[in-house]
């Protein structure tokens, strides 16, 4: 079936949701959390239910070693202290910095390794630190009764344990990752494949075993199994899913044919080209994996306030050791040295972000926002363009009639619809499908035809009560000199309508012109992130006609068309190179650019493989939801800055007056103060984080 492609060449259109999930496929809440693990430092896996563990575990042990061991050298009123308790105390704690503590420990070698000291070093540190000097404590005051005794830190160690490990167990929750890109990449691919052999006979083998050269037979409705040439037989084949090609693509004899695409209603016989690695899905799949690991090389905003706070503790505990040395004697400079290491131990530092993505993240679901990636939204204040897929993303994804004209006195519009409809019943063409669905909608009854043909090029012809239709593009109408309205096919055709008419002998009956639906919140999207200062950009498949029009409706004036998955990866790369790169996709071939993006954005009735590539998923599927997205990111990153002032301000305070630079004016931080502030700033991070709020959806739409 050809109808008239002016305005719009399918076989380069952007993908159709041909494969939509419902987001109840994906809903978070119903994941087993105990099965998810956790990235502790630069590769250090940590399985879910092993951290849960680690938490609970260390958690009570900490009880008792907060009720028997003082605070900073102070012993508070509720603590109680007896003959032995020390030794008690000593065991609890070695317990804790083994079992909970070395999670950090594995995080803090990778880190290292890396040569990007963080969180997990500036943790070990004081952990490491704490311990080894309160069992030095524990021994010189019991065993040697030394005087003045020696304070240990078993407190700091403990609780920064806990609250390291809550943290972790409070981000896990809220940044829950719901698969792999390329594990959906490989569902694509059916699991056996039918291969011939030299006698015709059929054998199905798996997929892995098959090889370059070997024939297959694909028959109706089946996805091909691999990359192959056809050698016998035709078919339409459905490529959505690979290509982005929202039409089923007609495949004859000598045509290419891509594994995981959707056979139509011929079978056909084809030989393996591409197998494995050489295959088309496995060129995307490597794109995905390329882009994952050159963007797991970012490192977030927590992380570097924690690099920094490790070189300044390391710095003035070493300098505060020198000094002290000189100028008094082991003694002294030993205790401060060991009080500049332990003070820097992040306890606030470690919930400020946590609390904030707890908070972030529940906002995020109660309007349609599904955070996959924290770290992504860290970078939005830096975004400079934002780079969209067009059909799915932009429009609504499927033909719709926009017009419906009937040309004769005799028939109603509704008449030429049942007609038409009854031409195009059975037929599962993009076009064929708006007209039916119109009909459906309409209530439009109609009769199937009988005798249906294909005239290639001109269109479909069928008998209806003893009547020759056709539905024809317009060069059936110039060929056969058949008088239309120029003027009207122009206004339609400039529309971005793909337009047939309705025919009977050498009468023009009606016509019909259907065009891909912009989603209504498009044109808003692309004011919004204009007058934030974001250049919007659209990469499509589609041709470049059609991809200008849509453009200009919408206002995008940086259009690049005709691109395949691998084109649209590179376009991000390039984009890159001017400043950060928002990207919004919904379909497989997007999955590589989603990934490769300093923030990916998947369109939530999407395919799987693109909301798995994607940082961020919109359920709803609403381009607004991308500004309610960035107005969130905002906020979220304000208060995680906010927090992590607050929880590095009073290291930043605290290191350099334990380490006693005001000492020759005669003041030495009192463990009392450096106890209340520290609780004090995890108390405000916590408080600042519950405040996080943003505009309802309505009102930032209207900003």
């Amino acid at each position: 079936m050809d109808h008239d492609m002016k305005g719009m060449d399918h076989s380069q259109m952007d993908h159709m949701n041909m494969n939509s999930q419902d987001m109840e496929h994906h809903d978070m809440s119903n994941m087993d959390m105990s099965n998810m693990d956790m990235d502790m430092g630069d590769g250090h896996m940590m399985h879910m239910g092993n951290l849960k563990r680690k938490f609970w575990v260390s958690l009570i042990l900490t009880i008792p070693v907060i009720l028997m061991s003082p605070m900073m050298g102070v012993t508070l009123p509720f603590q109680v202290i007896f003959p032995g308790s020390d030794w008690i105390v000593a065991i609890l704690g070695t317990i804790l910095f083994f079992y909970g503590g070395m999670p950090f420990f594995s995080g803090a070698k990778a880190e290292l390794q890396m040569k990007q000291p963080a969180m997990m070093t500036l943790i070990a540190m004081g952990i490491g630190v704490a311990y080894v000097y309160s069992i030095y404590a524990v021994i010189a005051n019991n065993l040697f009764h030394v005087t003045p005794t020696v304070n240990n830190f078993f407190w700091e160690l403990s609780t920064l344990i806990v609250i390291m490990l809550l943290g972790h167990w409070i981000e896990m929750n809220t940044v829950m990752n719901a698969g792999s890109a390329v594990e959906a990449l490989g569902k694509l691919l059916p699991q056996e494949a039918h291969v011939l052999d030299e006698n015709g006979k059929t054998t199905d083998v798996q997929l892995s075993d098959l090889q370059v050269g070997q024939l297959v037979a694909v028959r109706a409705g089946e996805q091909i199994p691999a990359d192959a040439t056809i050698i016998s037989g035709n078919s339409d084949v459905n490529e959505s899913l690979v290509t982005g090609e929202s039409k089923a693509v007609k495949k004859a004899v000598g045509d290419a044919v891509i594994g995981g695409s959707v056979n139509g209603t011929g079978t056909f016989t084809a030989k393996v080209t591409g197998t494995g690695e050489t295959g088309y899905l496995a060129q995307v799949m490597k794109l995905i994996s390329d882009a994952k690991n050159a963007k797991s090389k970012s490192e977030n905003l927590a992380n570097k306030v924690a690099g920094w706070l490790f070189y300044a503790a390391l710095f003035a505990g070493i300098l505060a050791f020198i000094v002290w040395l000189t100028v008094a004697n082991l003694a002294v400079a030993l205790p401060v040295a060991v009080a500049v290491f332990v003070i820097a131990c992040p306890h606030a530092l470690g919930l400020a972000v946590p609390l904030v993505v707890s908070r972030s993240t529940a906002i995020a679901a109660q309007n349609g926002l599904l955070i996959r990636n924290r770290n992504a939204m860290e970078q939005v204040n830096q975004i400079k363009y934002a780079l969209m897929d067009k059909t799915g993303t932009l429009t609504m994804g499927e033909f719709k009639v926009n017009h419906l004209v009937s040309l004769s006195d005799d028939l109603s519009d509704n008449d030429v619809l049942a007609l038409m409809a009854g031409l195009e019943n059975g037929s599962s063409h993009p076009l064929a499908t708006g007209i039916l669905t119109a009909a459906k909608t309409q209530n439009v009854t109609f009769t199937g035809a009988s005798d249906t043909h294909q005239e290639t090029g001109m269109g479909q012809f069928g008998t209806i009560d003893g009547t020759t239709y056709g539905v024809v593009a317009v060069n059936y109408l110039d060929q056969h000199q058949l008088a239309y309205d120029h003027d009207q096919f122009t206004t339609f055709a400039a529309e971005g309508n793909s337009i047939s008419y309705l025919v009977a002998g050498d009468q023009v009956l009606g016509l019909v012109a259907q065009g891909d639906q912009i989603k209504p919140a498009a044109k808003q999207l692309i004011a919004s992130l204009k007058h934030q200062g974001i250049t919007p950009v659209m990469l499509t498949g589609d041709n470049q006609e059609t991809a200008n029009k849509v453009a200009s409706n919408i206002g995008i004036d940086d259009v690049q068309a005709r691109l395949l998955p691998e084109d649209k990866e590179r376009l991000v790369q390039e984009y890159q190179h001017k400043g950060k790169v928002l990207f919004i996709g919904d379909g497989v071939n997007d999955a590589p650019s989603l990934t490769r993006a300093d923030i990916g954005i998947a369109i939530g009735s999407g395919t799987d493989v693109a909301i798995e590539s994607a940082d961020i998923i919109l359920v709803s599927s609403d381009p607004a939801d991308v500004i309610q997205f960035l107005d969130l990111a905002r906020a979220t990153r304000r208060k995680m800055t906010e927090n992590l002032w607050w929880g590095a301000g009073y290291n930043l305070i605290a290191i350099p007056l334990a380490a006693g630079v005001l000492a020759p004016v005669g003041f030495m931080l009192d463990p009392m103060v450096g106890a209340i502030i520290m609780s004090l700033s995890t108390i405000i991070v916590a408080i600042n984080a519950m405040t996080l709020r943003i505009k309802n959806v309505k009102d930032v739409a209207q900003d």
